[in-house]
């Protein structure tokens, strides 16, 4: 049972790369072995031997040292596309008493799609004791956004003498949602700063700050008289003071695209991305909509409810018969709209609105 154990643990598919100091090593048998037949020296029979005994060795105790390791990921809850987000790996060896030395771990390239590795540095662990579990903080950086279902990582070791460097393949089969990328254009700091500005609009009422002034009315307290308006109109003047009434945002994303729109849609999604969660930040009261998608913060949901409609949101090619553009639900709300297709949205009655569209993006990426 234990000999079943053992082959288990070596199992996993090992690669073989043979390094300086192997060549340099295996150049000195061949001198030594060349030498030994030449010659009939036992010394030098008895040298190589020896020689390719630890080669032998090398490959056995390299292979034995990567096997029964496991890897785990442990990621935080929220992750966004090309941000460095803080993770932790953990390493744990199941052989019940032998340790793994100098083990390396460090990230693969997919082979099938060519997504680059989401771990960019070498993580070195000098050694894993049996059945113990070795924690390490790193960085890792998803490529882009959407569903990630296996990430690869590589083990490798040089462990015994350095002669050749082994790797192990290890896929994690793991389901991740990755947000867009937040990256902000010009016009969308111009639309967050405006729809900040507009958040706290002032009407007349019960307020602190100055509105304006009007004639006496029976009925308005005597406090409200402002005398040296009065003295200088001849007529009773009362102030009015405003009290701040908070508007609502409202944010409609077009996915409905133009033949070979999908660079700048990308762009667009990540400024929408940006806006929210910075609109979020203020606890903004946002109301936001697409295709066949509506929520409002915060009564139905908070902004990684709109991060995560991102992540999954595929353009839809526009074409003859497309669903008419929606009107705004309140023009009195604070539009801000992303869209290619401006002036169907106008006629549908989103004026004024903050337009981000990709004219805007291309000269930002033209600058």
């Amino acid at each position: 049972m234990r000999w079943r154990g053992l082959q288990a643990l070596i199992r996993r598919r090992v690669r073989y790369r043979i390094t300086l100091a192997g060549l340099l090593f295996a150049l000195a048998v061949t001198l030594v072995a060349c030498g030994a037949f030449l010659t009939g020296n036992n010394l030098l029979f008895m040298l190589f031997s020896t020689m390719l005994a630890s080669i032998m060795i090398s490959g056995f105790l390299s292979r034995l040292v990567l096997a029964g390791l496991e890897v785990e990921l442990l990621l935080p809850e929220h992750v966004a596309a090309r941000d460095a987000a803080p993770a932790r790996i953990r390493i744990r060896n199941m052989k019940r008493w032998m340790p793994s030395l100098s083990i390396e771990l460090s990230g693969r390239r997919d082979p099938h799609s060519g997504a680059p590795p989401i771990l960019l540095e070498t993580l070195y662990f000098p050694v894993v004791a049996g059945r113990a579990t070795v924690e390490m903080p790193v960085k890792v950086t998803f490529p882009y956004r959407g569903r990630h279902k296996e990430n690869l990582f590589q083990l490798s070791t040089r462990f015994p003498f350095g002669f050749l460097r082994k790797t192990a393949m290890v896929s994690l089969r793991r389901e991740t949602t990755v947000y867009p990328a937040m990256v902000p254009t010009p016009e969308a700091v111009a639309a967050l700063e405006a729809a900040a500005g507009e958040m706290e609009s002032k009407v007349r009422g019960a307020g602190r700050e100055f509105y304006s002034l009007r004639n006496y009315v029976p009925g308005d307290s005597a406090r409200a008289v402002d005398w040296k308006s009065t003295a200088h109109t001849g007529e009773l003047q009362v102030k009015e003071y405003a009290r701040g009434q908070r508007r609502e945002i409202e944010i409609y994303f077009d996915c409905t695209i133009p033949p070979g729109g999908s660079d700048w849609f990308e762009d667009l999604l990540e400024s929408c991305a940006w806006l929210v969660w910075n609109l979020g930040e203020l606890e903004a009261e946002l109301i936001f909509r697409s295709q066949k998608y509506a929520i409002s913060l915060p009564g139905e949901g908070d902004p990684y409810d709109i991060l995560k409609f991102l992540a999954y949101l595929e353009p839809v090619p526009s074409l003859k018969g497309s669903p008419p553009a929606e009107p705004p639900f309140d023009d009195a709300n604070c539009q801000i709209l992303f869209t290619a297709r401006p002036e169907d949205f106008r006629h549908a009655g989103w004026l004024p609105a903050h337009l981000l569209s990709p004219a805007a993006v291309q000269s930002d990426n033209n600058v």
